[in-house]
């Protein structure tokens, strides 16, 4: 039994070559080292440890040759591998090499098989963009509302469609929320990106341990039990986490800065950190992969806990005062260009603007507390008080309307549900549905044609201008597409007549409809 493993030097991959070297069943690991990865050193020793279950292999993923090398005799292939924030900020080509060129390659490779290995890709939480206090809940089938200037979504929704819409015959999507892993603390100290982070942002937090743990269990599954067929392959998940994982962007990094003694009051103002422009959400549907695979151990605490007893030097900043530590710690980040100041102090209009909804709404939100709204408190945004433990309800939550009965299985959704996601989308489904798999002719709100396979529809993807060009034009669609608008909205007004774009140097822009 072959696994092949790329993006092992990540912390997912990482985490997940620990816990395949363990099962017995899985006779050799192949990981796929990009060269010159400076990653490589924290993988290393785990490497060298299991040299006798391990096999490295060393490439690009946007090299088809080296791919087609990596995938021989291969039994099952995971994808983890991604450029990722702030990375794909900064190195915009790479994360196009690696999360969109690197997997059509990978489907290429695999089409062409004659004995065609099951196919695990990871994808994640960022396609669905932007989530507020509206709709902190959401489920696959979501609209995918990829954030202005956010490359690596936009590459990893160009990604995944590919896997969709291929050939494969076993191929599982899984949609990874936010993580929590070893160097979390350290690597959100070195980069503006903990800014892009809206502090009332509903995050559904798993640890890389529970991810990795997943993986295995699949794996396991499949080859002991083999039967996934109708329940687990050709489908998309959300990778979930216990409920009391679900906290909010402000709750994150309040717990992270007490293991300083501190609190997020005293290291940040309301301004230093993004309103909209990001992703993250909680999960419906967190249940069904649970109930699957059974992977859910750890919690926000326990995570925490551990961080604590490896960071413990951290517990020093109880004794130095925290303005001290916001400066040296928080505020010396503003001289970074993934930060809000730095876009604000070289009237970076258009970041600000997709983040703020213009630079008089960024310089009115001030540097005090007493007047931001925040869910933690149990105030939303337009100063209503509720009760925080009924909102994070899931029984009390509101979802968007899908056109279908979103209880059914997958494999009863007709042809007449199929066309009223169309209609929802201000287009329309030309051609004769036959079943999920078979590409139908749909059309668009914009009447552009295009071929999709139902279930890719049924998992979010609409075809628009985001697929094929560094686009983001939701302002204009979402007044002709319901479910664009049942998400937009929430965060974005109506008025709102913007389309941002990078051009060929990948600087930001935008432009009035």
């Amino acid at each position: 039994m072959l696994v092949c493993l790329t993006g092992v030097s990540g912390n997912m991959g990482h985490a997940t070559l620990k816990e395949l070297v363990l099962y017995e069943k899985i006779d050799k690991i192949r990981v796929f080292i990009l060269k010159n990865d400076p990653l490589f050193k924290r993988v290393k020793k785990d490497l060298k440890k299991y040299r006798n279950r391990i096999e490295i292999f060393y490439g690009n993923l946007a090299n088809k040759n080296d791919v087609e090398e990596f995938l021989k005799c291969a039994d099952y292939i995971i994808n983890m591998a991604a450029v990722i924030p702030p990375k794909s900020d900064k190195m915009p080509k790479s994360a196009i090499e690696c999360n969109e060129v690197g997997v059509k390659n990978i489907v290429s490779v695999i089409e062409g098989m004659a004995s065609q290995p099951k196919f695990i890709h990871i994808a994640s939480v960022a396609l669905y963009g932007n989530r507020g206090e509206a709709h902190p809940y959401g489920r696959v089938g979501d609209p995918l509302l990829v954030s202005p200037f956010d490359i690596y979504s936009v590459t990893k929704m160009r990604g995944e469609l590919a896997v969709l819409e291929s050939k494969i015959q076993y191929y599982a999507i899984l949609r990874q929320s936010a993580m929590l892993h070893e160097y979390m603390l350290m690597d959100n100290i070195s980069d503006g990106l903990m800014f892009h982070t809206a502090f009332n942002a509903p995050l559904e937090w798993v640890t890389q341990e529970d991810s990795a743990r997943l993986i295995k269990n699949i794996i396991k599954r499949d080859i002991e039990k083999n039967d996934l067929d109708k329940v687990f392959w050709k489908r998309v998940f959300n990778i979930g986490a216990k409920e009391e994982n679900r906290i909010t962007g402000y709750t994150t990094l309040n717990d992270g800065f007490k293991l300083m003694g501190g609190d997020a009051k005293h290291m940040f103002k309301p301004n230093f950190n993004a309103m909209r422009n990001f992703h993250g959400m909680w999960f419906y549907d967190s249940y069904l992969l649970e109930d699957l695979f059974h992977y859910q151990m750890d919690t926000c605490k326990d995570y925490w806990a551990r961080m604590k007893k490896k960071n413990w030097y951290y517990t020093f900043g109880r004794i130095v005062p925290q303005s001290l530590i916001s400066k040296l710690v928080i505020q010396r980040l503003f001289k970074d260009s993934n930060s809000i100041k730095y876009w604000y102090k070289h009237k970076d209009l258009a970041k600000i603007y997709a983040a703020f909804g213009g630079i008089e709404k960024y310089e009115a939100l001030g540097s005090f507390w007493d007047s931001f709204h925040l869910l933690d408190d149990g105030i939303l945004l337009d100063g209503t008080k509720i009760n925080l433990l009924e909102y994070k309800d899931i029984k009390n939550t509101k979802l968007i309307d899908y056109g279908y009965d979103i209880h059914k299985d997958i494999y009863d959704l007709t042809k007449e549900d199929f066309q009223n996601i169309a209609l929802l989308h201000g287009g329309m489904m030309k051609g004769e549905f036959k079943d999920l798999f078979t590409p139908v002719l749909f059309e668009n709100q914009d009447h552009e044609e295009f071929f999709m396979k139902p279930y890719s529809v049924y998992a979010g993807h609409w075809y628009n201008i985001t697929y094929r060009e560094y686009k983001w034009d939701f302002d204009r669609l979402s007044k002709k597409d319901k479910l664009y608008a049942s998400i937009w909205y929430d965060s974005h007004e109506k008025n709102e007549d913007k389309v941002y774009y990078v051009d060929q140097d990948f600087n930001a822009h935008m432009e009035d409809i």
